[in-house]
């Protein structure tokens, strides 16, 4: 898998492109800034970008404008997003994104390796991957204030907080120790409290529940 990385922090940017390589993955360039990123996804259009939120000029959101212009440019290629802290907006603005292929991860998780790397293997191959944090600070907001949400039992949700980070049922099944038959009868009986359409497609139904628990 051919990546390429965008980080404007030296060390991590090499840190980033070591761990990567020695997880077999294959990092064509790894460049500093939102223009220079542009650029190289245009010269070797690589399986999956990784790139910080902030970068320069101003380190505010030039990371996310790129990544989402190459979503829109290079509708093959899956973007990871990574950031130092919570944003749902940015979680809205990514998930917005058509067909999968996105992330939007906390920097920390860098931290468990190879947790990361699968995440960015899963993303690659048509997943979505979204940071426990941010689900758990939409899902406490939403247990707050809304009625459908409430009534679901603990262990739906929890089933819920594993749905909108992009695990399918069959990893729900292993980390909540439930047979796949269970998760399924779950998600079903989820859809229906939250009046969510029934799909399948596992960036649909990521995008389903993140649009239900971002309503203000």
């Amino acid at each position: 898998m051919r990546v390429i990385i965008g980080e404007d922090e030296a060390l991590l940017r090499r840190g980033l492109q070591l761990v990567l390589e020695d997880h077999g993955l294959d990092v064509v360039a790894a460049v500093p800034d939102a223009e220079a990123l542009g650029a190289a996804v245009k010269e070797h259009v690589p399986d999956l970008v990784v790139t910080d939120i902030r970068m320069p000029p101003t380190h505010t959101n030039e990371g996310l404008v790129a990544a989402l212009q190459i979503r829109r440019d290079y509708p093959m290629t899956a973007v990871v997003v990574l950031s130092q802290h919570v944003q749902r907006r940015y979680a809205r603005e990514l998930l917005a994104s058509p067909n999968g292929r996105i992330g939007y991860l906390l920097k920390q998780r860098i931290a468990n390796v190879d947790a990361f790397v699968a995440d960015l293997r899963s993303v690659a191959a048509g997943g979505t991957a979204l940071d426990p944090d941010i689900v758990a600070v939409m899902l406490a907001r939403a247990r707050q204030s809304d009625t459908a949400v409430q009534s679901l039992t603990p262990r739906q949700q929890e089933v819920l907080a594993l749905m909108a980070e992009g695990k399918s049922n069959s990893r729900i099944a292993a980390e909540l120790f439930l047979s796949e038959k269970a998760v399924v009868q779950h998600t079903s009986n989820i859809y229906d409290a939250l009046r969510l359409p029934l799909d399948t497609n596992s960036h649909r139904r990521v995008l389903a529940v993140m649009q239900y628990l971002s309503r203000d």
